[in-house]
């Protein structure tokens, strides 16, 4: 007789609530057929303590009816090679006084802390999609199962009064693109118009209920939106029931550890934080900017300055329009989102984390999610939280720069260093607690005293499966879940150096960094046996100058074959040394035909993770790399970022500086360059609680003081202009600009650097303070 498939799906949610007879944890998943919610009940809290505080623990819990808990030997030991008893607790009542009884007797439950809706999925290795089958009873079992469905999506806006007043809400998915709106207007099928505020909100929750999507996508979704949406709900008497099984929003605390929002059955992803979590970078993250540089297309509105007013105006006198701003601002977001492969990212990050879909951050959990069943499978049970008196681990290794212009510089980087420590090095936290017991044979050195155990442990596997998985999801072209492993593995060692991790310990972090120092310097060591000089180091990158390279291609030969020699030394090193398997691996990433290494402002010694280099394609382009230089800072203007691009191209390319010097103070003190000069700065607090007012703060007061309102406060970002009365706000400035404070403010600092290396060296008071006598 043929089996009946057991039903499989995605995990959209998370929750635990209290009952008669023990928790129930309750999933929502997303299946092909659509959404399907599995309760697994009568499930119990969970707890270890010592087996020497066990019978105590037994006394105190006796008057307890024996339904409510359980206490029995676990075949488990605590990182202090003690023996641990596991207790097993059903009433939400015992379980708060039981932890407080043990805890005011030194003797707190080792890992309590961990949801019994966590624990469930942890232990069964369930971090993405899942299988599950009814009992006899009628409860339900879940097993891991590799399944990837198509999430439906809906992108979420709104728009308000400035006192929060709703206008409309834009909804636009797969199944409908739509804009629901108060007041009465043109008939469109793609607006629904109704008359209150309160019917707006029912008309939100009436499309959710019909369209059912999985994902929420928006722009300060949560921030903004949805806390504005359920501000006017509770206004209008109405209960935002947004969550599947017609359940309320979990705000705070309600919605796990780590998430300020929830929602039963769906997913919630704002744009900002998403990019964030993939590592993109912009000069601001407003929609309309982010839309720009993405899309090609922003905002659909005339005055992009003062997009309040206008959005008043078109809802009292042109609906329309705001309708089809309300739209297009739903739309990009999803175009942003589809672009990015934002949901696959989020999706591989899920899968490989364990982490609720939604959830930012969270790299202390999905280090305990992954390692936790490993670990009790080894007989072992994770210490809680404590604060170590031991001093902090190093950070990376960077080494003093040599200061210069060169020709033909390489760069070595260790392909992911840190988690290659930990492989070759076999770091672990438990390898760590059983190297204590272990023969000398069996234990491998690591730094401040700590030594791993050669056979016992855990992280380096992890990291080696992850390994393959990524070198797997870039053959198949599959970016989004490469980069998410690549941070996870990233991850790995600052969660073991944060004092928010369970498995902190500064011997675990400093044993990968020391390590990688040691590295470095023996690295060097090595190149400059080889007749080459090494210029710089930071972290796990090395600059190497290679002086008699012929020509582009000879450089690039000498880089093949030190990085193939480099790998050869290390493998013999760790297998002479240590009997050590090396997976450290040396890459040739770069060669740059034209370098340069700044010294330190106003000193001699060279500058730290600052430089230029220049890269020549084969038709003789110059492409030019900046590292922490003015060019890729925010807080510089387009005049400074602008000039030292063509500088250091016309420098490296062995063109006259001299005159395109001179040109550009000479423009900028005529007015040439007016539009350049705006500074552009992100307010970081209220304006009131800044102690001491930047230039960026006195304009943004000016600006306020100008329109009558606060524009602009905490998120902000203000643009503005040195003048000679001051900072002026872009949207007030009235004085004359101060040219003085943007020579010697944006243009010497960028002149500067270079005036000493060239031939023959150039006068920088002459370049730029001879220019004024001509103004």
């Amino acid at each position: 007789m043929k089996q009946t498939p057991l039903p499989n799906g995605w995990l959209l949610s998370r929750n635990q609530t209290p009952a008669a007879n023990g928790l129930t944890l309750t999933y929502w998943f997303s299946t092909d057929s659509g959404p399907a919610l599995v309760e697994v009940k009568g499930q119990p809290y969970t707890g270890f303590v010592d087996a020497q505080f066990a019978p105590q623990l037994l006394d105190w819990l006796k008057p307890w009816p024996t339904s409510q808990w359980q206490l029995k030997p676990a075949q488990a030991m605590s990182f202090s090679n003690a023996p641990l008893q596991v207790l097993y607790c059903y009433s939400d009542k015992l379980w708060q006084q039981v932890q407080q009884y043990c805890q005011e007797r030194g003797r707190p439950l080792l890992e309590a802390d961990i949801r019994p809706c966590d624990r469930y999925l942890i232990e069964r290795r369930i971090r993405g999609g899942a299988q599950w089958r009814r009992q006899p009873d009628g409860n339900y079992q879940l097993r891991a199962h590799d399944f990837h469905p198509t999430l439906s999506w809906v992108s979420l806006d709104i728009e308000c009064s400035r006192d929060g007043e709703l206008y409309s809400i834009g909804l636009y998915g797969d199944s409908d693109k739509r804009v629901v709106m108060r007041g009465q207007g043109q008939q469109c099928d793609w607006i629904t118009w109704v008359d209150t505020e309160a019917e707006l909100i029912q008309s939100l929750l009436a499309w959710f209920s019909q369209h059912d999507p999985d994902l929420i996508l928006g722009w300060n979704v949560v921030g903004f939106d949805l806390k504005l949406l359920q501000k006017r709900a509770e206004l209008n008497g109405i209960e935002l029931r947004l969550g599947r099984g017609d359940t309320l929003p979990l705000w705070q605390q309600q919605a796990g550890p780590g998430r300020g929002f929830g929602l039963e059955g769906r997913l919630v992803l704002d744009g900002i934080d998403w990019l964030k979590a993939a590592f993109y970078q912009f000069e601001s993250f407003a929609l309309d900017n982010v839309a720009n540089e993405i899309l090609g297309e922003g905002k659909d509105c005339e005055d992009a300055s003062n997009r309040m007013a206008e959005i008043e105006h078109n809802f009292h006198h042109n609906k329309l329009a705001l309708a089809k701003y309300n739209l297009k601002d739903c739309e990009l977001v999803w175009r942003i989102f589809e672009k990015l492969e934002l949901i696959e990212f989020m999706m591989s990050r899920a899968q490989l984390t364990g982490l609720e879909a939604d959830r930012l951050g969270g790299s202390v959990a999905a280090f305990v999610n992954l390692y936790l069943p490993e670990l009790h499978r080894s007989g072992y049970v994770a210490p809680n939280l404590e604060q170590s008196d031991l001093a902090p681990s190093p950070g990376g290794y960077v080494m003093d720069s040599k200061p210069g212009r060169y020709q033909h510089i390489l760069v070595l980087d260790f392909k992911s260093l840190y988690p290659s420590i930990i492989r070759s090095f076999l770091i672990d936290p438990m390898g760590m607690v059983a190297a204590q017991q272990a023969q000398d044979e069996d234990r491998v050195d690591g730094f401040r005293g700590a030594q791993f155990h050669r056979s016992q442990h855990h992280l380096p596997a992890i990291i080696s499966t992850l390994w393959q998985q990524r070198e797997l999801a870039k053959r198949s072209q599959n970016a989004p879940l490469s980069q998410a492993i690549k941070i996870i593995m990233n991850s790995f060692y600052g969660v073991l150096g944060a004092q928010g991790c369970r498995f902190h310990d500064p011997r675990l972090a400093s044993s990968i960094t020391l390590r990688g120092h040691e590295i470095m310097k023996l690295t060097r060591q090595w190149i400059e046996e080889q007749g080459y000089e090494v210029i710089y180091g930071d972290t796990d990158s090395t600059f190497v100058h290679v002086a008699n390279a012929a020509d582009s291609q000879g450089a690039r030969e000498v880089g093949a074959q030190l990085a193939a020699l480099i790998n050869d030394k290390w493998q013999r090193k760790l297998s002479q040394e240590y009997g050590l398997d090396s997976v450290l691996e040396l890459e040739f990433e770069t060669h740059f035909e034209h370098f340069f290494m700044p010294t330190l402002r106003g000193a001699a010694q060279g500058s730290k993770k600052r430089y230029v280099g220049a890269k020549v394609a084969a038709a003789g382009e110059i492409q030019l790399i900046f590292k922490g230089m003015e060019t890729v800072r925010s807080d510089w203007t387009p005049l400074a970022k602008q000039f030292q691009q063509r500088l250091y191209h016309a420098w490296f390319k062995g063109e006259p500086l001299t005159e395109l010097i001179q040109e550009q103070v000479n423009l900028l003190l005529d007015g040439g360059c007016d539009e350049l000069l705006l500074y552009k700065k992100r307010l970081r607090q209220p304006l009131e609680q800044y102690q001491s007012k930047g230039p960026h703060v006195i304009a943004a007061e000016k600006a306020n003081a100008k329109l009558g309102r606060a524009r602009y406060g905490r998120g902000s970002r203000i643009g503005y202009f040195m003048t000679l009365a001051g900072p002026q706000p872009q949207v007030a400035c009235t004085a004359a600009i101060d040219y003085q404070h943007y020579l010697d403010k944006q243009l010497r600092p960028i002149i500067e650097p270079i005036v000493a290396h060239t031939e023959p060296p150039m006068d920088l008071e002459q370049l730029l303070n001879g220019q004024l006598g001509l103004f």
